[in-house]
């Protein structure tokens, strides 16, 4: 037996922004999507290039207020090889909310305040 990362889920307020920031800061393309029978909710799958891991993003329908994320010591974390690249990009976008110059690492925040870490290659 074997397992192996699918996905991560994030609960979003307004589907469409989600999928224009992920595809904006990091290329993410939407791979599927499914709606609720009843018309409650959309799930929508995005990946990079390779396809091997998803982020789903999901939408309440009902839902109006903001997410509580506690400390958001919780995180996502995309790896690039060309930081100064995705930095230039990113603080075009104005989405850069911290950064830690000794350990060579940003993080970025999307648009229900979740954060996103920017990673150099693995050394």
């Amino acid at each position: 037996m074997a397992f192996c990362f699918d996905h991560m889920n994030i609960n979003v307020l307004d589907l469409d922004r989600s999928i224009r920031f992920y595809a904006d800061a990091f290329d993410l393309r939407e791979m599927r999507r499914k709606e609720a029978a009843d018309g409650s909710f959309t799930l929508v799958f995005l990946s990079d290039a390779d396809g091997r891991f998803c982020i789903e993003l999901t939408c309440l329908h009902d839902r109006k207020e903001p997410y509580e994320l506690g400390d958001n010591e919780t995180h996502l974390a995309f790896m690039t090889d060309d930081m100064e690249k995705a930095h230039a990009r990113h603080e075009a976008m104005g989405c850069i909310c911290f950064e830690n110059h000794g350990m060579g690492i940003y993080f970025v925040e999307d648009p229900d305040g979740y954060w996103v870490e920017v990673i150099p290659p693995s050394e």
